[in-house]
């Protein structure tokens, strides 16, 4: 589960390429687009700009780059020509990128036009409880302390915490130990220690935490569909702390306060 530091090395410029999607993404204004056009453009962008590979595209079978999940959809949502994001939608694209042999994981929730106030806390909250689990990363601790603080974020500002999904390690391969569970309790779990790199990852929900699987195969959507929110990170183990490796300059690690 250690990188050395030269696989580490390695890791940073592919968790830089993926944030630089997300800025690439940013910048564009995602309404009335198919989810499919999403999936081409970030497909030319990281093939031709950044010259690394879309790692999702043909991982366990998935025919595409990214997972696009709109509103009620918690997480692996497909693209399609005639899905088409709308005013007031909220959209979690989950990318993943491969360069020199190393992978980088991340995803991020936009708000799409107009959207109603309870959705945009949802989403505050999602971002919110992330960067509560991150800021609990450092050599020592255990992945049960992440889950602990992600999991009480969510419960006090009465949101659920999906258990079916959750982060993991990754490198060479997309997924690595340990399990990042986002929830558990402090001091269990496996003990972090410097050179370890993960991912996490929370999916909160307005209703019940409870899940179900559309008949595609992937696609995954809340039981009571009510709305989902994620967010994704890549994470390295410091000496005295964490490294975000695909942190994105519209972010500071002053949200782990």
């Amino acid at each position: 589960m250690v990188k050395t530091s030269d696989e580490l090395a390695l890791m940073r410029i592919s968790g830089r390429l993926l944030a630089s999607v997300f800025e690439m993404l940013d910048e564009q204004d995602l309404k009335g687009m198919s989810t499919m056009k999403v999936n081409d453009m970030v497909e030319r962008f990281i093939t031709l700009d950044l010259a690394a590979r879309p790692a999702s595209k043909g991982q366990y079978g998935f025919a595409f780059v990214l997972n696009c999940s709109i509103n009620h959809v918690v997480c692996h949502g497909v693209p399609h020509a005639d899905e088409i994001i709308g005013d007031g939608d909220i959209i979690n694209l989950d990318i993943t990128l491969e360069k020199n042999g190393y992978i980088a994981d991340s995803s991020k929730t936009y708000l799409i036009g107009d959207v109603p106030p309870a959705a945009k806390r949802l989403v505050r909250v999602a971002h919110d409880a992330m960067w509560k689990g991150i800021g609990q990363v450092r050599p020592g601790a255990h992945t049960g302390d992440i889950g602990f603080a992600i999991e009480r974020h969510a419960k006090k500002n009465g949101y659920s915490i999906v258990r079916e999904y959750c982060g993991h390690g990754i490198g060479r391969e997309m997924h690595e130990e340990p399990q990042v569970m986002n929830f558990g309790r402090p001091g269990t779990g496996v003990r972090l220690s410097e050179g370890m790199v993960f991912t996490i990852e929370p999916m909160v929900n307005q209703g019940t935490r409870r899940v179900a699987t559309g008949e595609d195969g992937w696609t995954v959507f809340t039981s009571d569909r009510k709305l989902s929110a994620q967010f994704e990170h890549t994470v390295a183990v410091t000496e005295d702390g964490v490294e975000v490796l695909t942190l994105r300059r519209d972010e500071t690690l002053a949200r782990m306060s």
